[in-house]
């Protein structure tokens, strides 16, 4: 089970109004464990940044300036990304923004669901804590998790953070299903019960011996008869 965790930053809130990806940072996670394989890239948007989104992430318009386009980054991120679940916090933003950078290279690209799976983590946030904060910050203080570096937003570390924070939400959701092959639970967590293989020869069975029988009945003797085993083989005979 391979996971991605996703974040981006952009030149401001709206593709549709000629807004860019700028910055994608994404953590793999595999059978719910963190690996170290992670993708970090920057790109120049061949645009300038609102002022209201340099205020929440940080990056210059200078900072970009020698920076890869999308078209020149496209190839490898989606092969990082190819055939694995996206988690992503509120999905339909960055998938918006990474749908509209796509649609503007070629239409064989086709949208990020053609590629990948997609998982909104607010949604699921909001189902699990409803009527309450489910921001990042707020599910971090929620979940222990430590952001005390996150002064800006930064789209690498707010994955790296995610991951963490995914993992703790979605903690002991498991649901068993078992298969001829052996059982998966939910979120592809594996289950340690397996089906017994009904191919396996039967178990041998290992009888008293004449002298283990007699040493039992001696005991029995014993015992009395207020002994409910005697009771037992009278009852039977």
């Amino acid at each position: 089970m391979r996971q991605i965790v996703l974040d981006t930053e952009t030149t401001g809130l709206e593709p549709k109004q000629g807004h860019r990806i700028i910055e994608i940072g994404c953590v793999e996670i595999i059978n719910r464990r963190l690996t170290d394989n992670t993708y970090h890239q920057y790109i120049q948007p061949d645009r300038e940044i609102d002022e209201g989104a340099y205020e929440v992430h940080g990056i210059s318009n200078e900072f970009l300036a020698d920076k890869p386009r999308f078209a020149d980054i496209a190839e490898d991120f989606i092969a990082f990304v190819n055939g694995a679940e996206l988690v992503i916090h509120n999905a339909p933003f960055d998938i918006g923004f990474l749908d509209h950078e796509l649609a503007m290279l070629d239409p064989v690209w086709g949208k990020m669901s053609d590629h990948c799976r997609i998982t909104d983590s607010l949604v699921m946030a909001r189902k699990k804590h409803p009527g309450q904060k489910n921001n990042l910050d707020a599910l971090c203080k929620r979940y222990e998790v430590n952001n005390a570096r996150r002064e800006l937003h930064g789209a690498l570390l707010d994955a790296e953070l995610l991951a963490e924070v995914y993992l703790s939400m979605t903690g002991g959701q498991e649901a068993l299903a078992l298969s001829a092959e052996g059982s998966e639970s939910h979120e592809g967590v594996v289950s340690p019960v397996r089906r017994i293989d009904s191919n396996r020869p039967p178990l041998s069975v290992i009888r008293a011996t004449v002298a283990e029988l007699e040493a039992h009945q001696e005991r029995l003797g014993k015992l009395g008869e207020a002994c409910i085993w005697k009771r037992g083989e009278a009852e039977e005979a």
